[in-house]
């Protein structure tokens, strides 16, 4: 039995937040965005939006297009890094609650911009295992709740969004989650983070006067190893399953930053048609960013039911990952 990936849906809040509109917030300018990011546009949720709000909608439209009823759903695994409550209830429990759904395996992950790919990782040995037999997961964030607003060399990059799958069981090698590969280095672990907080630095004046609990990021060593990292990665896998990159239909990488991206992109020898690219639509929305580009080509018309995905992804931790994906949702 192996894991499929039958469905995908996506949510975008309506407030869309673009380059211009930044200028009159903080000192930066459209032409320096655009050239070091590629980011044109992202969209912002309302302040009485929660990150269970993105992910609830955009699971929804995942389950409607699975064909799937929901109480056929017995696992619901969310990967976020801006959950609605700071230590519990999970996301994933106030998602399945909003769905309607009781009594499931329902939990949250944190692993940045990597989420997505590890949740679809435990889904994958969830189905394969036996264990279960369709599992919801998301990737869902809210990061305008965790960006400075003062610090032009964050804010510029993040928006908010949801993406959402369900994994299912097939007999078939053709409909499945061919391989995955996920990773860590915890030596690099400042060069993501949000210092303030956790048990480390409770939350205290000092840490809402210095700003610790917004996100902070070593910009130029993250985009140097970035791209060695995610070159690496994705030679390693395909070199595991005998292929190239003309075997793959999509490359879909995590949508931090264009540069990345086409570094990335030109390493491995892949054709612009082949590189499925949203960061200028979207900005980098971490664990929602790969299933938002997802559903983005597929609403579009170009991803069709067996076409293989090549998912790569990299963020805070530090993490990484890498998966072969056939794309198995069937046209409605």
């Amino acid at each position: 039995m192996y894991a499929s990936f039958k469905s995908i849906g996506a949510y975008v809040p309506q407030k869309r937040l673009t380059n211009k509109d930044l200028e009159e917030i903080v000192d930066t300018n459209d032409e320096w965005i655009k050239q070091r990011t590629g980011i044109e546009n992202r969209f912002i949720a309302d302040e009485d939006e929660s990150t269970s709000d993105l992910a609830y909608k955009a699971a929804e439209k995942a389950i409607a297009r699975s064909g799937l009823a929901k109480e056929e759903i017995d696992a619901i695994i969310c990967a976020t890094i801006t959950p609605d409550f700071f230590c519990m209830p999970s996301t994933a429990c106030v998602v399945a609650d909003k769905l309607g759904i009781k009594y499931v395996t329902a939990f949250d992950i944190s692993a940045a911009c990597s989420g997505f790919v590890y949740a679809l990782n435990i889904a994958k040995a969830f189905i394969e295992s036996g264990l279960k037999k369709n599992v919801l997961i998301i990737g869902a964030e809210k990061l305008s709740a965790i960006v400075d607003y003062t610090d032009r060399t964050t804010c510029v990059l993040f928006g908010d969004g949801a993406g959402a799958a369900v994994i299912g069981a097939s007999e078939l090698l053709e409909e499945s989650v061919l391989d995955i590969h996920t990773s860590s280095d915890g030596a690099y672990q400042d060069f993501l983070i949000t210092p303030g907080g956790g048990s480390q630095n409770p939350c205290s004046q000092k840490v809402i006067d210095e700003h610790l609990q917004f996100l902070k990021m070593k910009g130029n060593e993250t985009f140097k190893l970035a791209v060695n990292t995610l070159t690496k990665d994705v030679t390693r896998i395909l070199q595991k399953n005998d292929m190239t990159s003309t075997d793959v239909d999509y490359f879909i990488p995590h949508q931090a930053n264009f540069r990345i991206i086409d570094a990335v992109g030109r390493k491995l020898k892949f054709p612009q048609e082949k590189i499925v690219l949203t960061v200028a639509k979207y900005g980098n929305t971490s664990a929602a960013s790969i299933p938002m580009a997802i559903n983005d080509w597929y609403e579009s018309g170009k991803l069709k039911q067996g076409d293989l995905m090549l998912l790569d992804t990299f963020g805070g931790g530090l993490t990484w990952g890498s998966a072969l994906v056939y794309f198995n949702q069937k046209d409605s």
